[in-house]
């Protein structure tokens, strides 16, 4: 698996090129060492997955999915390193697919509601990784904690590979689904009776959904993948006028959260994952403030 060092050659001479630019005494690291390349490489690309999907789970009022697999992907990795694996990640994507495909069943069938299923998912996982790390002795260590709150220096080549090949793959299969997506978000009735196969397309965003959230996991951390899946969308729509802009605006906010975050906490040493999780929260509320603040004074002057 190579395709992460391809990923490293394309993007490297661009990052080597703007960090004579970059401010601070850390943050230009990211430009111009490979370990923090390979992290701001990891992040872009996660960054621009996330901002995709994000659209699309706010449409779909599935805002909580991404935190439930987060939870279930934190249980994946926790079994991961129990057994010793090379790649604990590998753990938590094929412990993701299943929880995404399991609660898309359960909802779809009526069985149960999403929120419901998504919380079933969530604690049962996060309370078997917790109970796992404890009986093999291992306990919440520096590296679990990195998986937690994120850790973007813990991504090694191995991790590289295996979110490049989930960028690439998610790219592929959201612009395939593209339109039949779309007419599921917004009426599913509508698209069955058309013929689109909405049963398809639902499975087949879940497991993307799955997939990225896993990617997910060491940038921002288990607890704290909204930040990045959810926040920058939901920023979106406070200025979007149609679904095309919401989709711009939302890459817009997600890249300014990440290179601020990953700014603020090498230049103050805080974690990257909550600083890139405050920072996307800080343009949220700022953005709902001067978005409304027209309405504010309009309404103050007429009482």
């Amino acid at each position: 698996m190579v395709l992460g060092s391809i990923m490293m050659d394309i993007f490297t001479p661009y990052l080597e090129s703007l960090a004579p630019y970059m401010p601070g005494e850390i943050f230009p690291y990211f430009f111009s060492m490979e370990m923090f390349q390979r992290a701001l490489i990891s992040a872009i690309m996660v960054t621009v997955v996330a901002g995709l999907l994000g659209t699309f789970l706010l449409l779909r009022n599935l805002a909580l999915i991404g935190d439930g697999l987060a939870h279930v992907s934190f249980g994946g990795v926790a079994i991961g390193v129990v057994l010793g694996a090379s790649s604990p990640l590998s753990y938590a994507l094929l412990f993701s697919i299943i929880a995404a495909i399991a609660i898309y069943e359960l909802q779809s069938r009526e069985i149960l509601t999403g929120d419901a299923s998504i919380a079933i998912f969530l604690t049962g996982m996060l309370a078997l990784g917790l109970v796992a790390l404890r009986l093999g002795g291992g306990g919440i260590t520096t590296d679990i904690e990195g998986y937690l709150f994120g850790n973007l220096l813990l991504i090694d080549s191995s991790d590289l590979d295996l979110t490049s090949w989930i960028f690439i793959l998610s790219i592929i299969t959201l612009f395939y689904i593209r339109s039949g997506l779309l007419a599921i978000t917004v009426d599913p009735l509508a698209a069955a009776i058309q013929g689109i196969p909405v049963r398809q397309i639902g499975l087949l965003f879940s497991v993307v959904t799955a997939a990225v959230v896993v990617s997910m996991v060491q940038v921002v951390g288990a607890l704290l993948v909204t930040s990045l899946l959810v926040t920058p969308a939901a920023t979106a729509q406070l200025v979007g006028r149609s679904f095309r802009s919401c989709m711009i605006w939302t890459q817009i906010f997600g890249f300014s959260s990440v290179l601020l975050g990953l700014y603020f906490s090498a230049e103050h040493d805080t974690g990257s994952g909550s600083m890139i999780a405050l920072v996307a929260a800080t343009i949220f509320c700022l953005t709902a403030i001067l978005s409304n603040f027209p309405k504010l004074v309009k309404n103050s002057f007429e009482e």
